[in-house]
């Protein structure tokens, strides 16, 4: 078998496998390339050591058996016995639910995941969006502090628990989307500065040293992250990635490095004759990250789109610090604009960042299914203080409410694990950092993030406190009981009712009209010949449709026609589907 590595600043590279060690040569026809042949298969441990320093991991290992700091281990991808065929599944017309393998179940693995994916068939999902699976240290965290870019964190199952979840979710009929991180390595067990220029200091994020996309080096280094990507899709038959805070991806290079990832994506769609897609995290407000490459985009195609998130939390919370003042000041106007223009900061002032943000959306050229709305994700639930979901501030009304707003929406809907029966689980930043002055550093630098805005350190949750990630974990038992099985059967109604009526499907933003009164706190817009009512006051309400009613297609609370004048009355913290051509 042939070992190679990117090594450019050494000058002597042994390669340790199975125990013995031996000189790697530089590659002929690669710069800065060292290669070696050894006997190895399935499971073989190995290494490099560079200048006579200690064993490293490769930086493309595919499996880390020992974790981050460990031996690699050499992976046959071709070993696993997929049972099922699989086609794929387009992103058009799909309902995402992202899961986060530790917390999804108290076992925390990728079997017992699997075990549950009944449920998400049942409920209508069409893709499942894995939360980062790469090695992390310790047992449970995040994700996004991850090292080993190619590899399966191994707490979760390693590389052959990963084969057995897609396969049993395509079983299912289920996509399986799998969340990356390119814009930065965690700070433990990375060890990729030691072998070459990964990072650069021309740019900096928040988490240091950018990713080197730009400056000498960036060749490589570009090739890595694309070999990454390329090989989640192909050796795990994925469907499609999660590009993690693509604006933290800094690169001044003619050819972004996402529009060349998008054409090496689009590619790899072809020779495997399957569809295949990007999603990616954006807060740049840019239409371009959504639009064709053809048409002068990146190229991605679909991005989250947090301006929904946040008009829809603020309408039914009333929550108005932050990022969520200039959506709480008129909330329903912010929630009748992103529904009908997508972006709700289109080149409107942001307060929140003191300047004007974002372009707008060229709806005529741009179906909103690009755009994934959302009530909750693991951003917007784990960074509060306490990691309280939405079910610990609102109703089950008011809950029923944000999702017919996303669910009937011109968007891609995405759940984030749980709300579907309003979990009363909170979800908690938690990791579990082996070092003990790095797990300090985050316990401390928690409590003071949140002590600047009035919380007391003791009511902020330990990150390293095992008990943290045990609170996180979903109760499944609470699903089919009282409210919680009334919110899940809403949830179920929804999905199938946006699976059967192509009005709920149609990504045509500028076909969407809506109405609303800011005071009596009420929304509701138009989808073909379907019509969305959402009361989110306390008090019945009266609303115009303009159309007469023909028929109720779903309604949380029972609502009345008072006449054939095209009028409907919604019980209070309700809402409802009707059709009114």
């Amino acid at each position: 078998m042939q070992f190679e590595v990117w090594a450019p600043q050494a000058e002597q590279v042994a390669l340790h496998c199975d125990g013995a060690a031996r000189a790697m040569r530089p590659d002929a026809d690669r710069v800065g390339w060292w290669t070696a042949e050894a006997d190895a298969q399935d499971g073989t441990r190995y290494g490099f050591a560079l200048d006579g320093g200690p064993v490293l991991p490769d930086p493309r290992s595919r499996r880390q058996p020992e974790g981050p700091d460990g031996p690699s281990a050499v992976v046959d991808q071709g070993r696993y016995a997929w049972q099922h065929d699989w086609a794929g599944r387009d992103l058009a017309g799909a309902v995402l639910y992202e899961l986060h393998v530790g917390t999804y179940t108290r076992e925390g693995t990728l079997d017992a995941a699997a075990a549950r994916l009944g449920h998400l068939a049942a409920l209508g999902i069409t893709h499942v969006e894995l939360m980062p699976l790469c090695p992390v240290p310790g047992r449970h965290g995040w994700g996004y502090d991850g090292v080993s870019l190619w590899a399966v964190h191994e707490p979760y199952g390693g590389p052959e628990a990963l084969k057995r979840f897609v396969d049993a979710a395509h079983g299912l009929g289920l996509g399986v989307v799998l969340d990356v991180v390119h814009n930065h390595l965690g700070p433990s067990g990375n060890y990729l500065p030691a072998f070459a220029p990964y990072f650069t200091d021309t740019h900096h994020t928040p988490w240091g040293s950018a990713v080197n996309l730009d400056a000498p080096g960036s060749d490589e280094t570009r090739a890595y992250l694309l070999g990454s990507a390329l090989a989640w899709l192909r050796d795990y038959r994925l469907d499609g990635l999660r590009l993690d805070a693509v604006h933290e991806l800094h690169d001044w290079r003619a050819l972004p490095f996402l529009e060349e990832l998008s054409a090496a994506v689009d590619g790899l769609a072809e020779q495997l004759g399957r569809p295949l897609f990007l999603i990616g995290e954006s807060d740049l407000g840019d239409p371009r990250v959504v639009t064709p490459r053809c048409e002068g985009g990146l190229g991605l195609q679909a991005q989250w789109n947090d301006d929904v998130h946040h008009a829809v939390h603020a309408a039914v919370t009333g929550e108005h610090s932050g990022y969520y003042a200039d959506f709480a000041r008129e909330p329903l106007a912010a929630v009748a604009k992103t529904l009908t223009h997508g972006f709700f900061h289109d080149g409107t002032y942001s307060s929140f960042r003191g300047r004007r943000h974002g372009r707008p959306l060229d709806r005529a050229r741009t179906p909103a299914h690009r755009l994934l709305a959302y009530t909750q994700t693991h951003d917007q639930v784990g960074n509060r203080a306490q990691g309280d979901r939405l079910a610990a501030t609102v109703s089950p009304g008011l809950l029923a409410c944000a999702a017919t707003l996303v669910l009937t929406s011109p968007f891609t809907p995405m759940l984030f694990m749980g709300e579907e029966w309003a979990a009363s689980t909170p979800w908690q930043y938690f990791t579990d950092h082996t070092d003990p002055d790095l797990a300090e550093a985050v316990r401390q630098g928690r409590r003071r993030e949140f002590a600047a805005h009035g919380w007391a350190e003791e009511d902020i949750p330990d990150p390293q406190d095992p008990a943290t990630r045990e609170r996180s974990c979903l109760d499944w038992a609470e699903a089919e009981t009282g409210d919680h099985a009334r919110v899940l059967a809403w949830y179920r109604e929804l999905i199938a009712l946006r699976h059967a009526r192509s009005d709920l499907q149609d990504a045509d933003l500028a076909s969407v009209k809506v109405a609303h009164d800011e005071q009596a706190r009420w929304i509701a817009y138009r989808r073909g010949d379907l019509r969305v009512a959402v009361n989110l006051s306390a008090r019945p309400v009266t609303i115009p449709l303009g159309r007469p009613v023909l028929g109720v297609l779903a309604a949380w609370e029972p609502v009345r026609v008072p006449s054939a004048g095209g009028e409907l009355v919604v019980p209070g913290e309700s809402c409802a589907v009707v059709v009114a051509p």
